[in-house]
């Protein structure tokens, strides 16, 4: 008996190490966003889980009532018996969560099974009547092992991670110097991704374009794309550039040297992350990237932000006549280009672009919701800049897809329409993609988690968004606890203020709000809701089992 539970340990420490692997990977290794994951009820959860609250009891009796050890053995062994079944059948069904292969993590999971092969060995070699107890304190306590040798190797990767980014700076520099490469870089809260793939689609009909891949926007992923992609052909580079701590913009831009910076936005998002508004305003905000171009370089700015705005009163590296806004309305001072007649229809849209100049273009762009045109308008000034015009950038927008911009409209199962926008969520967007949802007829049903990494205004955003949820959704299944009670009580609040005033909360089957988790539940919850032609925003990363049902 001994044997079957040393290999039914075994097999769930493999399941248990890669997923602790796959979580610390999932947030990139930064100990603030991993310690941030357990603030949230899911992390919660996986710290007091039946399983592991059994397991520490079934130690106490192991320690304190040693006279029922056959007893307490069986139970264990029940308990890892029903866990290895588990784990099969997750890889079976092919749900199992482990960590993306890299050398980073291959190296981590041999050094993580070593330890634990070395303990199961020790562990075998004491006393019969206190092998449980020792496997039960590895299994409780594998997160932190597994914590500590990530800690005591990352000084290891990080000397990897420098010597990648001079080789990467070093490769860049080369090729500058040869072909007169221009390189832009883009950061922001949101729209960094849309605005990327917009401006490298548009600028694609005239240039030799290279830019960063879906979530390549971390320092050691812009290093491996200019290592692994970029040529002495290549005449423009965009990379996006994402950050999670002050400096790490600043790290980035020094190794590109960037002719031109895009500042798509700012908002709370990674709020609690950074520690302050100060800290996020110098990383994402824009303002490490402003102090990196040059005197010649190009800084454009949305203008309807506030803090965009700020960062150009404060920003003093560049000649006014290098700083470009960009606006929805030319109601703002000082715009260079501007839209007009804005039409936003289910499967597109279209406006006027104006510059200060008095040259104006029509857009119609393949994209969903009102806000794709201020990363559009990005897009189009950047390339005037770079000497198209805006016939030849109005024509190369035709070439945009949906999926560029991170929302895609599906026909889903009994005619459905399903907004999926899974890509990410934050605030901004999470209020765009509902403005986009109101143009639907028919019952609208929103699908989302509540959102992270918000800071102290995370209550607050909350409310903010329940409310807008309750203006434009008739259902709205959220899937995470966490601020589910301020989503609720913006909800709710908005629709006592409705004309129809208490009559709307107590009718059965009209507007309400309700938490779910389980893919299969939120299938039915919408499918019985909802008939051919309603629509369902899927807002922010999801279960794909819920994709796949709906």
């Amino acid at each position: 008996m001994f044997f079957l539970l040393n290999t039914l340990w075994s097999v769930w420490m493999i399941k248990y190490i890669l997923f602790w692997l796959y979580l610390w990977q999932l947030k990139e290794y930064h100990t603030g966003r991993f310690i941030d994951h357990f603030r949230t009820h899911k992390g919660k959860k996986l710290l007091f889980s039946f399983e592991q609250i059994l397991k520490l009891a079934l130690l106490v009796f192991f320690v304190f009532v040693p006279n029922q050890f056959s007893i307490l053995f069986f139970i264990l062994f029940l308990v890892y018996l029903f866990e290895f079944l588990v784990f099969a059948k997750n890889i079976f069904l092919k749900t199992f969560k482990k960590p993306v292969k890299t050398f980073k993590t291959l190296f981590l999971a041999f050094i993580s099974f070593v330890v634990a092969v070395v303990f199961l060995v020790w562990a075998s070699g004491q006393q019969s009547e206190f092998q449980p107890a020792y496997l039960i304190i590895f299994d409780i306590f594998t997160p932190l092992v597994i914590s500590i040798i990530i800690l005591i190797f990352q000084p290891f990767f990080v000397a990897i991670r420098k010597k990648t980014l001079r080789q990467a700076q070093d490769r860049l520099g080369k090729i500058k110097s040869v072909s007169g490469l221009k390189v832009i870089a883009i950061t922001g809260s949101y729209g960094k991704t849309s605005t990327k793939e917009f401006l490298s689609t548009i600028l694609s009909k005239k240039f030799k374009v290279l830019s960063t891949k879906e979530h390549q926007n971390s320092e050691i992923g812009v290093a491996k794309c200019i290592l692994g992609e970029l040529r002495p052909g290549h005449q423009i580079f965009i990379a996006e550039v994402g950050a999670y701590n002050k400096g790490k913009v600043k790290e980035v831009c020094n190794m590109l040297k960037p002719k031109i910076g895009i500042v798509t936005g700012v908002n709370q998002q990674h709020m609690a992350l950074f520690g302050s508004m100060e800290n996020l305003l110098s990383a994402e905000g824009g303002g490490e990237l402003a102090e990196i171009l040059s005197r010649d370089g190009l800084l454009v700015v949305n203008g309807d932000n506030k803090y965009c705005l700020d960062l150009l009163k404060k920003s003093n590296n560049l000649p006014p006549s290098r700083e470009k806004k960009y606006s929805l309305s030319n109601k703002l001072i000082g715009a260079d280009i501007w839209t007009e007649d804005i039409l936003v229809e289910k499967d597109s849209i279209s406006f006027l672009a104006i510059n200060k100049n008095k040259e104006m273009g029509h857009f119609k762009v393949n994209v969903l919701g009102k806000q794709n045109v201020q990363n559009l308008l990005a897009g189009i000034l950047v390339a005037r800049e770079l000497g198209m015009s805006i016939e030849e950038i109005s024509d190369a927008c035709k070439s945009i897809k949906q999926e560029q911009a991170g929302m895609v409209l599906k026909q889903g199962k009994h005619g459905i329409n399903i907004v999926d926008s899974s890509y990410s969520a934050n605030p901004d967007g999470v209020f765009a993609d509902l403005d986009y949802l109101s143009i639907f007829a028919g019952k609208k049903v929103i699908v989302m988690p509540c959102l992270i990494e918000l800071g102290s205004k995370s209550s607050e955003i909350h409310y903010r968004i329940g409310k807008k949820i309750g203006e434009v959704c008739d259902l709205a299944i959220i899937t995470s606890k966490d601020k589910f009670s301020d989503l609720e009580k913006g909800f709710i609040d908005v629709i006592a203020r409705s004309p129809q005033g208490d009559v709307a909360i107590q009718s059965p089957g009209t507007k309400k709000i309700i938490f779910l988790e389980n893919p299969e539940e939120i299938s039915v919850a919408v499918t019985t809701f909802c008939k051919s032609g309603d629509a369902v925003l899927l807002e922010g990363r999801g279960p794909l089992k819920l994709h796949e049902l709906l």
